[in-house]
């Protein structure tokens, strides 16, 4: 059975298509947000990977936009989402770390908030979210259809989409159970998630495209998030053997973490995770494709990002592929390595096919650029800038007068200001320290030149000072 007609029996279809042009002519664009988990700068063929294919990306880069100097909202997965929503720096935004809250979820956003669900609505969109949501738990102020997402399919908590064949996932409100994945069938050979996850999307751009309505699509895949484990079919076999392997022994059937956080053994570590970069390239090409088939692609923004830089946990090796890039860090750094990210803009007609940007943006400006697309309105959106300008070759861009970035589950900040980058470690530990860094000369950040420049540290303090608003769900430091 196909994943299109498997999915269709486990969730009522949307609604019938049958046609592959939109009912009336439409000048607003569609846009379509990629959002990779853990995927880091190096992984990607179009930012330097050598060991693993990931053809389809690369031509989206190709096609459109590559910045250099993106930043992620912060080092992990909640708050990071929350900064690109919301269009908030994570010394603002209101989710700050992975806080897990019963029944099943993360703290939630709050009623109100504004968010770019709510800006694509008001703008007459019909918006959907397809993978991981993290920010609420089902029926609370943070569910996806309360906070402006008209379709949802995929997994409400993170914990729970550690795993790749969960016992179940979420299309809105309804649950929907995998009944081949039980403890009686081996792991690995029932139902993989994110393909039926994947098929809802492509259904979702069908009925939007069916209705006449515009739509915005926001995906967020699990892909390549540890746990490492893939469908045993050619995207793997081509890289088995391939790389040199140390199995991982992880937490298997039996123990108490197994589908609830816990990251499953792994006999051949290097060639899944490959596979698991190729699968969500696959996915990207399909997404593509189906735009095509449609008749909309020339008139749909594809944007490709991944939440924060590469993991180390499950049995990944981000030294092993370069993940990292040429930056030091990974996932939960603010180093480099783990808030450096792809960002990739393909735009028909818009955006210079096989152009380059070195322009310093964050995930906060997305907002502010959708609404200027779009032309919705809304509250005044302090912390983020449109890159509209840069992606249509403009020379007027407006400019950061610095980006800030906090971690607060491990008490760090940092701050980009021009050339220099100040991240401050062990807020409120006796090995409370600052490290300053000039990224052009020094962009694997290995010569601390704080005791150089105190004139700058000051500077950059009094920033991060500025910056920071304290949130008493996620305290910077004890005591806050």
């Amino acid at each position: 059975m196909s994943k299109l007609l498997k999915f269709g029996a486990l969730v009522a279809a949307g609604g019938a298509i049958s046609g592959c042009a939109q009912k009336e002519e439409q000048t607003r664009p569609n846009v379509v947000f990629i959002l990779a988990d853990d995927l880091g700068w190096g992984d990607l063929g179009c930012y330097g990977q050598k060991l693993v294919e990931t053809p389809n990306i690369d031509a989206l880069a190709s096609r459109g936009m590559l910045f250099t100097q993106n930043y992620s909202g912060t080092t992990v997965s909640a708050p990071s989402r929350s900064c690109l929503l919301t269009g908030t720096h994570s010394g603002h935004t209101y989710i700050r770390g992975n806080l897990r809250v019963p029944p099943e979820g993360q703290f939630p956003l709050p009623e109100g908030m504004p968010n770019i669900f709510q800006d694509f609505k008001a703008a007459g969109y019909t918006t959907g979210a397809f993978g991981k949501w993290g920010l609420g738990p089902i029926g609370s102020t943070g569910d996806p259809n309360a906070q402006g997402v008209d379709k949802f399919v995929g997994f409400n908590c993170q914990t729970l989409a550690h795993s790749y064949y969960p016992d179940h996932i979420w299309d809105n409100s309804q649950k929907i159970v995998f009944e081949d994945n039980v403890d009686e069938i081996p792991y690995g050979e029932g139902t993989y998630a994110p393909d039926i996850i994947h098929d809802a999307s492509l259904e979702f751009m069908e009925n939007a495209v069916e209705s006449g309505q515009p739509f915005f699509m926001w995906y967020p895949t699990i892909l390549p998030h540890a746990e490492l484990i893939v469908p045993q079919d050619s995207l793997l076999t081509k890289y088995l053997g391939k790389f040199p392997e140390t199995p991982f022994d992880g937490i298997d059937l039996g123990e108490p973490r197994f589908r609830v956080g816990g990251y499953c053994s792994q006999e051949a570590p290097h060639a899944t995770f490959a596979a698991m970069v190729s699968r969500l390239d696959m996915y990207v090409g399909e997404i593509v494709a189906k735009l095509k088939e449609l008749g909309v692609y020339e008139n749909t923004i594809v944007v490709f990002s991944s939440d924060n830089g590469p993991h180390v946990e499950g049995g990944a090796d981000p030294d092993f592929f370069d993940g990292n890039g040429p930056w030091k860090g990974y996932k939960r750094d603010l180093y480099e390595g783990g808030i450096r990210v792809p960002l990739i803009v393909e735009w028909p007609g818009v955006v210079e096919a096989g152009s380059t940007s070195d322009h310093m943006c964050a995930f906060w400006d997305m907002m502010p650029t959708f609404r200027e697309i779009i032309g919705a309105e809304g509250a005044e959106n302090p912390d983020g800038v449109s890159i509209l300008p840069t992606l249509k070759g403009d020379k007027d861009q407006k400019e950061h007068d610095y980006l800030y970035f906090e971690f607060a589950e491990r008490s760090r900040q940092a701050l980009r200001k021009g050339d220099w980058k100040l991240i401050r470690m062990d807020i409120g530990a006796p090995t409370d320290r600052y490290e300053l860094y000039n990224i052009p000369s020094d962009p694997g950040e290995d010569n601390d030149v704080a005791a150089q420049n105190p004139e700058i540290v000051e500077e950059l303090k009094a920033l991060m000072t500025e910056a920071h608003v304290p949130n008493s769900n996620f305290p910077l430091f004890a005591g806050e």
